[in-house]
């Protein structure tokens, strides 16, 4: 036991191991506060969706050689959340059926360019890296941290400020919209933060694994908890938590980032399971 705390403390003194905790915490925390409203709204999809659109734009960024700059891929991936939330709405086009298109064209399309002009000799590697995390919180400058951190503030600000609106169009849209909530305004808000989040997380688990950072906190707190409230403050705990314990893992044992902090994530649903049928499962409708 005493090697494990020697080789986590001689990990601990290297600044880019440092980095990737900060960065790993602040993008757990973001994704796990507005998962448990996707969860409810049955958006979940969005962000595997959002998540292929970021991959494509950074397969194009790649190609070009700006594939580290995520203000490129950013507003690629904000305006695909933007035309996702107008197509939903569209009875011709429903909001399922519109992700499906868009996440699979545009993994198809960025897999096909990346083929297409690749700039490096391990393609496949590059693309692996890309869609699983890989290492690459490992190899994060300090600039991009700052990015991170700055981001991450702004979206638990929005989180914070915003919370009763929130709470309100998750439950009962058509009420708010009465009262005189601007529903639409909201959630094309709540589209773009989870744009920022998708773009954010591509560097901890990959393109493949960010719908995990948003589903599973959010699934695990609901089987123990009732209160919208509760349940998220539960769900950003459990997601910070699992975010940890798998960096430190993988950092560790030498797995992959990006699929043992999602592997985490399933034994602590499956344990929260357990537990909530002996708790009667989850009913969620209460604010606090």
């Amino acid at each position: 036991m005493s090697e494990i705390f020697d080789k986590l403390q001689m990990y601990l003194s290297m600044p880019f191991v440092r980095y990737a905790i900060i960065v790993g915490v602040l993008i757990a925390l973001c994704s796990s506060l507005l998962g448990v409203t996707l969860v409810l709204k049955r958006f979940s999809f969005v962000g595997d969706g959002l998540s292929h659109v970021a991959f494509g734009a950074m397969c194009v960024a790649q190609v070009v050689g700006l594939s580290k700059n995520m203000f490129i891929i950013m507003p690629v991936t904000i305006i695909a959340a933007i035309l996702l939330l107008r197509v939903g709405q569209n009875t011709k086009v429903k909001g399922d059926a519109a992700i499906a298109m868009v996440s699979v064209a545009a993994l198809a399309f960025g897999y096909l360019i990346v083929n297409l002009f690749a700039n490096s000799a391990n393609v496949s590697g590059d693309v692996c890296s890309s869609l699983f995390g890989s290492y690459s919180i490992l190899t994060l400058k300090p600039e991009e941290v700052w990015v991170c951190v700055i981001l991450s503030v702004l979206v638990v600000l929005f989180f914070v400020l915003f919370y009763n609106r929130i709470f309100a169009i998750t439950f009962d849209e058509g009420f708010s919209r009465a009262v005189g909530v601007k529903a639409g305004l909201h959630n094309l808000i709540i589209a773009i933060v989870i744009a920022v989040i998708i773009v954010l997380a591509m560097n901890l688990v990959g393109s493949l694994l960010i719908s995990a950072l948003i589903v599973f906190p959010a699934l695990s707190a609901m089987r123990l908890f009732n209160s919208f409230k509760t349940v998220t403050i539960v769900s950003a705990i459990f997601s910070v938590v699992c975010a940890v314990t798998g960096l430190f893992a993988a950092i560790l044992i030498g797995t992959p980032v990006g699929a043992t902090i999602v592997a985490v994530d399933v034994i602590l649903f499956a344990i929260c399971f357990v537990i909530g049928i002996f708790k009667g499962g989850f009913k969620i409708g209460k604010a606090s």
